[in-house]
């Protein structure tokens, strides 16, 4: 039995079969492909104007800052003073004195000045006139080793380096947010391609079987089934050109510009072409081994415990210091006039000196010892918590290896799944076109492939994103 009459030359089985086979299998697709984005580019713009990466910046930037009001406390004081008292005639004192005092690393400190006094009513340890001297402060016990101000320092340097691991650690999570962002809308646009196509596809089918009908090859009941697939496609269509919208605004939470404003990603940008095909990914590190070893020495959420740790062992010896005894020794050079010079050139405890010895010790020692336990302490509570966070990480990689492999796997099956499925579609239209099959049948092969195409797309952009959560949990990203 003849499909279509022959009279009806353009609809011979031969050109039927022609038709329906070009229409089902040529994407019919006009795109512009000038206005895409890459992952490259987005990620380019993440971590150069994204606020949570410039918020990490402020904080690197505030720890240099904490640096140079570290240093302060080895900034050199001058220091004046100017009295005078005159009471019912009598000029108790007149006094004026003037002097630098300079903090060294060690915690010596060297002071030099000059004093004038004069009056009836001085304190008789007081030189009357013109004097000057030079000298230092040297402590033998208490905070020889360290003391609060190069601690300071040294923290102040060790939390811009935590700052700076903290950084990464920010980025490292950031990057994979936005990776995660855009394949989601990678994956909708091409969901929503692969439905778009299959739309017109059907219209083309639609046609197809309501010329047939008119000519009455076809019975009525085909065009209402092959309405009604067409229609539920278009449903499809319209919900998959939603999700896309929508995956689109989700991506554009992390497209900033340069002058701190959000940026909504335009209808017209759409993902790169052949994103499956990329090889940046495939360049990545992804042997197991590698990837745990670089975790190790290299991860920041790693790198911040030893960073605290170096922090606490400063703190620790602060504490120490606090036991021990003080014991300060001050010596000055004195000489009479302004000559400073001169001063200093007169022999040690010779002549024209003054020295002082101060020693203080707490008689029970509590609060030194409670506090310097307290320090040990927490640094036993911070190695808990670092061992904690390394075999997490260490699962963490351990996991998405085995996702990737998994994904790799399957993405092989799942496609001569898809293939399989597209030789029963054309073998079912072939079996339509010589009267051997129905609608039916085509549509019911058709959703199967259409479903097995959409599984296809999920794995594919699944395995890209295993790529990049591996690189995540290794904490590479953030570099």
């Amino acid at each position: 039995m003849k499909l279509f009459p022959y009279r009806h030359y353009f609809f011979t089985k031969k050109n039927v079969l022609l038709l329906f086979i070009l229409s089902c299998h040529i994407a019919i697709l006009a795109q512009d492909t000038t206005n895409t984005l890459q992952l490259e580019q987005l990620l380019q713009i993440v971590k150069k104007y994204h606020p949570v990466a410039s918020q990490a910046t402020i904080n690197v930037n505030q720890t240099i800052n904490n640096i140079t009001i570290a240093k302060g406390a080895f900034d050199p004081v001058l220091q004046s003073n100017i009295a005078n008292k005159t009471f019912d005639g009598t000029n108790y004192y007149n006094t004026a004195t003037a002097q630098i005092q300079i903090p060294t690393w060690y915690g010596i400190d060297v002071q030099a000045g000059i004093e004038s006094l004069a009056g009836s009513r001085l304190d008789p340890i007081d030189t009357k006139g013109n004097t000057s001297f030079v000298g230092v402060t040297v402590p033998l016990l208490k905070t020889w080793v360290i003391d609060k101000r190069r601690a300071y320092i040294q923290q102040a340097k060790i939390y811009n380096t935590m700052a700076r691991a903290e950084q990464r650690a920010v980025l490292n999570d950031l990057t994979i947010d936005a990776i995660t962002a855009y394949l989601q809308w990678v994956q909708a646009y091409q969901t929503y391609l692969i439905i778009k196509n299959t739309v017109a596809i059907n219209q083309q089918r639609v046609a197809l079987v309501t010329k047939a009908y008119n000519f009455g090859e076809r019975p009525a009941i085909d065009t209402v089934e092959a309405i009604t697939q067409l229609q539920s496609y278009q449903y499809l269509q319209n919900e998959y050109w939603l999700a896309y919208q929508n995956a689109g605004l989700q991506l554009s939470a992390y497209m900033w510009t340069a002058n701190n404003q959000p940026y909504t990603l335009p209808n017209n940008v759409i993902p790169q072409p052949n994103w499956e095909k990329q090889t940046a990914p495939n360049l990545l590190n992804i042997v197991l081994d590698d990837l745990l070893q670089q975790a190790e020495k290299n991860h920041p959420e790693l790198a911040i415990y030893n960073y605290k740790l170096d922090a606490l062992t400063i703190d620790k010896r602060i504490k120490y210091q606090d036991i021990l005894p003080k014991l300060d020794v001050t010596y000055n050079q004195l000489g009479k006039g302004y000559n400073l010079v001169k001063t200093t050139t007169t022999p040690l405890l010779a002549n024209n000196y003054k020295y002082g010895i101060k020693f203080e010790i707490p008689l029970l020692l509590r609060r030194g010892t409670g506090e310097y336990q307290n320090a040990k302490l927490k640094i036993a509570a911070t190695q808990l918590q670092q061992v904690e966070k390394k075999l997490a990480i260490q699962l963490k990689v351990k996991s998405y290896y085995n996702e990737y492999i998994t994904t790799t796997n399957q993405i092989a099956l799942q496609t001569n799944t898809y293939n399989n499925y597209l030789r029963l579609v054309k073998a079912e239209e072939t079996r339509f076109l010589n009267g051997e099959s129905s609608l039916f049948l085509i549509n019911s092969r058709e959703n199967k492939a259409l479903e097995s195409q959409q599984k296809l797309i999920e794995l594919k952009v699944k395995y890209y994103k295993s790529i990049y959560t591996l690189q995540w949990s290794a904490g590479l990203l953030g570099n």
